[in-house]
Formats: structure tokens, sequence, C-alpha cells
């Protein structure tokens, strides 16, 4: 913008005299350069040239002090006319912050200032604060746990293109976003499938938490409470957080601070759903909003008005209609006439038949009733199939694992095996026990902990345990104790048989998702077992402190 020069007599001053006897002053003048807009600033200096002055010296002084005067007074009042700008157009732009209302000029089919909407900035800073801490803790842990979490950020990532396109866009038909969600709920799957992946990794537990809990970010797909829907997922992963609280509480700071942090992620997404997509996600509701397009927030993806649908066949002459025609006629007459022709015979039809003799009868062959057997000609089809089950199923039968590798014992895709034994162990080292069905396991000496994990009719015996023996995903299962356990989990897993010894019986026993459990404690004279059904069913009742007291309807 230039600057304007309006005579001393037409200027409205403010002055502000310097130090020295020169009349200069500086005047603050406010322009109305535009008439939609407030008023700009502008500097002026008045030194008229019939000033006094005392000597050279005076003048030169005069002159540098003003010189500096305007020019902070110049950056001073260009600060000031940027702040005022940003301030006008915040006010002009934005509404009633209720988690509904978006700038006019979004409404209005202006899609620049999406971007600025609340709901966006709110979404961006729980990305760039409380997630990038997150994020930083799993760069610090490394491996698997950094792994996940870069999965994690992308999916918040299309999350947030998601809203961003909702914020421009009507609402569209069911069915074109339940396309949508089916993909974009490809990206939960990819996490959930990386913990899946590793199971034998030494931070199974940071990955299920993430596991358990990343249902969350599928809250865009409920309503009309999206809210309480993430506080249930975030309750989800606490089975495995406390976990990682519990292995790491005194060895490792960096991993305590990791499930808080993850857990504040949950907290703020849930506070973030609850005040700007109440009942479900906002959309865009004015009548120049564009059509929602899958394409712009997943790569790849059909557009959500459908595929185009293929051209038509080529439209066939009338020449080689009728041609058509007459053949097809033709061939049905001759069809026909054959059929007649046959039928006309009579009895004379059958001599065409072949005569079955004595020896092929079964009722007058004594041979063939003996037998009873079908020609191997006819079980062609069988055999072939039966082939490809078991070819089929050699293919899908991973190759068995026994192994020690570093501190951890694997027993892996073990088949009717009943003579598996683990000796020469010591505290540092650990079972894990992984697809194994019909199999006997006894491990020898003291050991940290044992992992019993998808299995199937699988028997475990040991000495000691120092922590946790823990049985996930698994059927119909049975583990003894002949020294001690401190705790025994149970999880997702129908039918465990758990026996404990004299010197186990202040053991905890922690299950969640299960069925047919039964505790099985030892007489005073350790001959007889008494078997104890771990409840299933429960009553949860609300006590006069508005507290929640819930108690087993079944005798322990």
């Amino acid at each position: 913008m230039s600057r304007i020069y309006h005579p001393p007599s037409k200027q409205v001053h403010h002055s502000a005299s310097t130090t020295s006897s020169s009349n200069a002053s500086v005047s603050i003048n406010k322009v109305n350069l535009n008439p939609t807009t407030a008023a700009s600033t502008k500097i002026y200096v008045n030194n008229p040239s019939n000033a006094p002055l005392d000597d050279k010296r005076s003048e030169s002084a005069d002159s540098k002090m003003s010189a500096e005067l305007v020019d902070r007074m110049e950056k001073l009042v260009s600060r000031m006319e940027k702040a005022t700008y940003k301030l006008e157009n915040f006010t002009s732009s934005s509404g009633p912050v209720d988690g509904k209302s978006m700038p006019e000029s979004v409404q209005n089919g202006n899609h620049d200032n999406t971007e600025e909407l609340p709901s966006i900035v709110a979404f961006d800073e729980l990305i760039n604060s409380s997630f990038l801490s997150f994020k930083d803790l799993s760069a610090k842990i490394g491996g698997d746990v950094n792994a996940i979490t870069n999965l994690v950020e992308k999916s918040l990532k299309l999350e947030r293109k998601f809203l961003v396109e909702a914020a421009r866009c009507a609402q569209p038909s069911q069915d074109a976003l339940i396309k949508f969600l089916q993909q974009y709920s490809k990206n939960i799957e990819e996490v959930q499938s990386f913990r899946e992946k590793n199971r034998s990794s030494a931070f199974f537990n940071h990955l299920s938490a993430i596991s358990e809990s990343i249902g969350a970010l599928g809250w865009i797909a409920v309503s009309p409470a999206p809210a309480p829907y993430v506080k249930e997922m975030s309750d989800a992963a606490q089975f495995y957080t406390n976990r990682v609280l519990k292995d790491y509480k005194e060895k490792d700071a960096n991993h305590v601070q990791w499930v808080k942090q993850w857990l504040q992620v949950l907290s703020e997404l849930q506070a973030y759903v609850k005040q700007h997509h109440t009942t479900g996600v906002t959309w865009n509701t004015s009548k120049k909003s564009s059509q929602f397009d899958a394409s712009r927030v997943i790569v790849g993806a059909a557009p959500s008005g459908g595929s185009v649908p293929p051209p038509p066949p080529p439209v066939m002459s009338l020449d080689e209609l009728l041609a058509d025609d007459s053949k097809s006629k033709g061939s049905k007459m001759a069809n026909t006439d054959a059929l007649f022709a046959e039928l006309s015979k009579g009895s004379e039809i059958t001599k065409s038949l072949k005569k079955v003799t004595d020896d092929l009868k079964t009722h007058k062959n004594p041979n063939l009733r003996a037998g009873n057997k079908v020609p191997s000609g006819t079980n062609s089809l069988t055999n072939s199939s039966s082939s490809l089950h078991s070819k089929s199923t050699t293919a899908i039968q991973k190759p068995a694992v026994f192994e020690l590798v570093d501190k951890k014992w694997k027993i892996e895709n073990q088949l009717n095996r009943n003579d598996l034994v683990i000796e020469d162990t010591d505290l540092k080292q650990t079972v894990y026990i992984y697809q194994c069905k019909e199999c006997t396991i006894t491990v020898k000496g003291k050991i940290n902990s044992i992992i019993v994990d998808s299995c199937n009719r699988v028997g475990l015996l040991f000495d000691d345990v120092l922590s946790t023996v823990e049985f996930i995903n698994s059927k119909s299962v049975q583990m003894q104790v002949l020294g001690r356990v401190p705790t025994v989990s149970i999880e997702k897993t129908d039918g465990c048989q758990v026996y404990l010894s004299r010197n186990s019986l202040n053991s905890e026993i922690v299950s969640s998702k299960s069925s047919s459990m039964n505790i099985l404690i030892p007489n005073e004279n350790d001959d007889e077992f008494t078997e104890h059904p771990v409840p299933e069913q429960f009553k949860t009742k609300i006590n006069s402190s508005r507290k929640l007291t819930t108690l087993p309807t079944e005798s322990v």
C-alpha cells in the first residue's frame, strides 16, 4: 500500500514532541481506504521548513532521532495491522463454536477455509500434541512398537482426510457410506493383523494394547453416540496395558509413560468426538455443498456415485437377425424330426442296447456281493478331491518348532506329541507354546513365565514359575503345578483345568471372556483333588452410595 501525504492543515494530529527545540513532530492518521474494512493507520512527519534551528548539529540530531522514532512506529503499526487483519477475517468467517457450525465461505461452496474449521483445528491439535508425544515414546522403545505406531499414524491421517471431506460435502447415501467404510476398515485391520503376525514379539503386550483399542478410530461409523464407543474401545486395552505396567514398572520408565500417553490419546479423542461430533459425523448441510467422493480420501477408491456402466453391445443389422433366426428355427425342426423318428420305431429302439449277462448280475453272482466294491473308475472324482484336500492340508501345515532362541523356549505347531520336555532352565527364560494340538509338555526346574496361545487339547506340567502362566485363545487345556505359581491368567479360553499343589494355594486366578474353568485343590493328604468351578455369570447392583457392586451368581 502506497504512502499518502496530507497537508498539515487537513491532518488530525496526535503529536509526540521530541526532546530538541525543533518543531518536528510525528502524527498518526487513520485513513479509510476501503469502506468494508476498518481504517488503516498511517504515520507522517510534520517538520515545517520555517521551524527555528539552533545550529547544524542540533538539526542533525533531531532528524536522526525523528527517523528512528518513525521507523519503530512504522514497524509497530505494521504488526498491529496484520493482527487486526487476521482478527477481522476470523470474526467474519467463523460462527459459534458448537461443533456443528462452519465458516460462511465453506457453506457457500468455497473449500479454501475448510482447514480452519474448529473441528479440523482441534483434530490437528490432538495429532500434533498428544499423539506426537506418543510417537516419540514409541521411537525410543523401537522395534515392533515403533512399526505399529506408524500404522496408527497412517490411520489417523486418513481419518483427518475423511473429516475434511465431510466438512465440505453433504452426507452421502447409506450404500455409498458403507462402501467407503469397508475400504476404510482395512487400515484398522492392518494394525490388528500386525499383532497376529508378531505373536512371538518381545513387545506382544504393547502390540495387543494397540490392537484391542484401535477400533476407536471406527467412531465415524457410529451414531447417535460415538463418544461412549471410543471409551469402550479404550477400556478394551486395559488388560494388556496393565501387563505392560506390571512388567516395566521397575525396569523402564519409558514403557510406563508409553502406556499413559496412549490412554491420553484415546481420552482426548473421546473428548474431541463428544464436543465436535456429538451425535455422529458432522456433514455440510448447506445447499451449495459438494458431493462426497471417497477417492479424495482413499487413493484408488471408487467414487461414491459408482463406476461408469459398460457400453451396450453392438446392434446387429436386420439381415443378420433374420439369418440367425432362420438358422435356429431350422436346427430346432431338425432335432424335433429326429426325435419323432426314433419314437416311431416302437420296440425296435431297444435292439441297440447291450444285454446284461448272468456273470455281471449281483443277485446271481455271489462274488460280486462279497466284494461289495465300486469300480475304481467311478471313484475318480472322489479320489481327486481327496488328493486336493490332502495337498491343501499339507500346504497349510507349518513346520514344527522346538528350540531355545535367546532366552525364550519356542514350541510351535506340534501335533500328537507327549514327549516334549524342557530341561536345563533358569529364572530368566520363558516358554511360548503356540498352535499345538493333543500334546503334553513338561517343564522342569524354575522358569520366569509360560504362555499357551491358540492350542487345543494341550496338557502342561511344570515345577515352579516365577511370575505368570497364561492361557490365550485355547480350548480344552490343562495345567498342573508341582511347586509354586503366583498367577494363572485365562483369557478367551473354552475349557481349562488348573491343578494346584499344596505350595500354590495362594495363587491368583485371573479370567476374562472364558468358560468351563475349574480349579482343582488337593486335600490334606495330596491324594485327591476337589473341583471348584470358576464363576462365569455375575450380578451387578447399584448400592446406596451410587457405586456398582458385582457378585458371582454361582458358588465358588
